[in-house]
């Protein structure tokens, strides 16, 4: 019902999606007063804008493609973004630590590396309050949280399913659960570099501050931050075995085939189910069994994930639409797009231009696909998925590369990064606009992702 949806729906139905990026862009600059406290208000409106007409001109089909997105998408997105945020801010990493470019270029590395462990909402969550704290002295720190979401909240979730939604589904598709180490170079160049850009930038901004008189004892040796006593005390670390019970739910929902249960319609297999229950009695029970007082000093509050809920109910309901007729293929009106793309090098910009604003799991699954089809037409998906390992890795990797690396290139490319920005803002962080971060974005990850191209693809 999906795909025939897709192939009739005219291109204009994008329009609303349009607007909800527009609002999300330009609202909080333009009307900030309005925008605080009506951004619900306009997520609904644009929803109701694709919605309406969606029902009135395919009547069921309408109804169901709307209901699936909530169901299957929408629900479970929040499920899992509200077991992770709950979790991650049951923890409390209390340090002594000082924000230096030594520190915070490990914090960036550790987080990378934990984000294939643990997911990119898993690390970001975990560790972007205290990587907050240990900075709270110095004067310029938006770059730093933007270098955060490059890197702990995208680049990082490379390596396996577990990291990001897109290489899940492939996962679920019969891709090999280790086969994603092959990004390990792309995403190791990648990382690098932004590495080496953020010393850089930190660097230059200790200087300005040193200049400006605001900080004077932020840019001393790295070691004089660890070898004068500094500590580091690690509290809730119940949540830690929480963390890895949410781990599990997923790995069961991915691994195990059971009956379909129809809820309004919407087939879901049992597992699912299953997860989203488990999922809200993890969250329920790290609510309980975290002391008030220790979240209190981990500055938590329901803000940000009910600002990610508000605003990305409008984004999935006003996506629905462009992502059915990017699914329908050649049949629907974006047709130009999919017949174009050959090459691995198209594979990793289109999947990556689509997934800065689009959801990169279906992008990630629309582009696989389109693959599969363009070598194996007609074959079974499970021979032609071996078929394509085997024979033409390189369209894999770039798909998979593109759907992860470009969800860093706007505040809505991947889950986390909206929840990052929310949690610095209510930290004092003056975040740049959504045009703004992609000022950052545009200038320093392009250019790093014409490398990786180069090299790779």
């Amino acid at each position: 019902m999906e795909h025939s949806l897709g192939t009739v729906l005219p291109l204009y139905s994008a329009i609303p999606f349009v607007g909800m990026l527009l609002s999300i862009a330009l609202g909080p600059v333009l009307m900030p007063h309005f925008w605080h406290h009506h951004f619900g208000k306009v997520s609904v409106f644009w929803a109701a804008i694709i919605a309406i007409p969606l029902i009135i001109a395919y009547g069921q089909a309408g109804v169901y493609e709307l209901l699936h997105v909530l169901i299957a998408d929408y629900i479970p997105f929040i499920i899992l973004l509200g077991a992770l945020f709950t979790v991650g801010g049951g923890i409390l990493l209390r340090t002594t630590l000082k924000g230096t470019t030594f520190v915070n270029a490990g914090f960036l590395a550790i987080g990378s590396i934990l984000a294939s462990w643990m997911g990119t909402t898993g690390a970001a969550m975990l560790l972007v309050r205290p990587f907050l704290r240990v900075n709270k002295h110095r004067k310029y720190r938006a770059f730093m949280v933007v270098f955060f979401i490059f890197m702990v909240a995208n680049v990082g979730g490379a390596l396996t399913p577990l990291g990001d939604p897109p290489l899940f589904l492939g996962f679920l598709h019969g891709v090999p659960f280790f086969w994603t180490l092959h990004l390990i170079l792309p995403m190791l160049v990648v990382l690098g570099v932004l590495l080496l850009i953020y010393i850089a930038f930190d660097k230059y901004y200790l200087l300005k501050e040193k200049r400006e008189k605001k900080v004077q004892q932020n840019n001393e040796p790295p070691q004089t931050a660890l070898e004068s006593g500094k500590t580091l005390e690690i509290l809730g670390t119940q949540n830690f075995a929480l963390l890895a019970a949410i781990i599990g739910v997923i790995i069961f929902s991915g691994s195990v085939k059971m009956a379909e249960v129809s809820i309004l319609g919407v087939h879901l297999g049992l597992q699912d189910v299953i997860r989203n229950i488990l999922l809200v009695a993890i969250l329920v029970i790290s609510w309980i069994i975290t002391p008030k007082t220790l979240r209190e000093e981990n500055e938590y509050s329901w803000a940000p994930i009910q600002e990610v809920a508000y605003l990305f109910f409008g984004i999935f309901i006003t996506m629905a639409p462009v992502l059915a007729i990017l699914k329908a293929g050649e049949s629907g009106a974006l047709s130009f797009i999919t017949a174009a793309v050959k090459e691995p090098s198209q594979y990793f910009w289109i999947t990556g231009a689509l997934s800065s604003f689009l959801d990169n799991a279906p992008t990630y699954l629309t582009f696989f696909s389109t693959a599969l089809g363009q070598f194996y037409p007609g074959m079974p998906e499970a021979t032609a998925v071996a078929n394509l390992l085997a024979e033409h890795p390189t369209h894999l990797m770039a798909i998979s590369a593109g759907s992860v690396f470009f969800g860093a290139v706007t505040y809505i490319g991947n889950a986390p990064n909206f929840m990052v920005r929310s949690i610095s803002e209510e930290a004092g962080v003056p975040m740049p606009s959504f045009f703004g971060y992609m000022v950052y974005s545009i200038c320093i990850l392009l250019p790093v992702f014409g490398l990786v191209t180069l090299l790779f693809f």
